[in-house]
C-alpha cells in the first residue's frame, strides 16, 4: 500500500497507529484499495468471507433477504466503523449471514482474513475498538429485532421519518426496504400521515410537518 492509500486508512481508523510497527507493517503491505459503484454487492448470504473491508468513504448497506426478494435493512456502515457481519464471519470462518450492497460510491481497503486475526490477537487497542463497536452494533441489532417483534409497521415508519431531516429525499421503495415491508403498505401509511396532517407528500420528498404527533405515535402506537 503507498502512502497515498496509507494515509486517508489512518486518518479514517486511527487507531491502526496503535499497531505494534511489524503488525502494522502487514497490514499496509497487504491492503488492497478497492473502488466500488454504488448498487454493486460487496458479499452476498453464503458466500465465504476472505477479506476484511475497512471502509474509508461511503455508505454499505447490510441486508437480509428472503427467497421472494424482500428485504430487511440491518444496518448501514459509515467510514470508521466496524462490519459486524464481516467480523462474526471471520471470526466463526465461517460464510456470510446477510448480504451487503454499495449504497453509495464506496473506497475502502481489503485486508486478507489472516492478517485480520493477527490484528485482533496482536493489537490489545485493535481487540477494544472491534468489540467495542461490535457490541454497539449488536445492540442495534437486538433493538431492530424487538421493532419487528413488537412495533407495528406505521410506529417505525414514523421513527424513520422522524429519525431524518425535516424534508426527507426518499423513495416509497427505500423506505420500505429499510422496514422490511412492501411499497404498497408504505405508501398507504404515508397517505394516513398525510391526511392526518402529519407529512406531506411530494415527488421522491416527504417534509415532515407534525414532528410531535409523529412522536406520539412512535412511542404510545396513537
Amino acid at each position: 500500500m503507498d502512502r497515498t492509500g496509507r494515509e486517508p486508512l489512518l486518518r479514517v481508523y486511527p487507531v491502526l497507529r496503535d499497531l505494534p510497527p511489524g503488525l502494522r507493517g502487514r497490514v499496509e503491505d497487504a491492503g488492497e484499495p478497492v473502488r466500488m459503484p454504488a448498487g454493486q454487492r460487496l458479499f452476498g448470504e453464503g458466500a465465504p468471507c476472505t477479506h476484511y473491508p475497512f471502509l474509508l468513504e461511503g455508505t454499505l448497506r447490510a441486508s437480509k433477504f428472503s427467497p421472494e426478494g424482500a428485504q430487511i435493512l440491518l444496518y448501514r456502515l459509515n467510514p470508521g466503523e466496524i462490519c459486524v457481519l464481516t467480523v462474526a464471519a471471520l471470526l466463526g470462518d465461517a460464510d456470510y449471514p446477510a448480504t451487503a450492497i454499495a449504497e453509495t460510491t464506496l473506497l475502502l481497503y481489503r485486508i486478507p482474513r489472516g492478517v485480520f486475526l493477527e490484528m485482533v490477537a496482536g493489537s490489545p487497542a485493535f481487540r477494544v475498538f472491534v468489540f467495542q463497536l461490535l457490541s454497539r452494533k449488536l445492540a442495534h441489532l437486538m433493538a431492530l429485532v424487538d421493532e419487528l417483534a413488537f412495533r407495528r409497521v406505521d410506529q417505525r415508519l414514523a421513527s424513520r421519518l422522524i429519525g431524518g431531516r425535516p424534508r426527507l429525499a426518499s423513495t416509497h421503495q427505500m423506505l420500505a426496504d429499510d422496514l422490511g415491508t412492501s411499497r404498497e403498505v408504505v405508501s398507504r401509511i404515508l397517505e394516513t400521515f398525510q391526511r392526518s396532517g402529519m407529512i406531506r407528500l411530494g415527488r421522491k420528498r416527504i417534509e415532515i410537518v407534525d414532528r410531535k404527533a409523529l412522536d406520539r405515535l412512535k412511542r404510545n402506537g396513537a
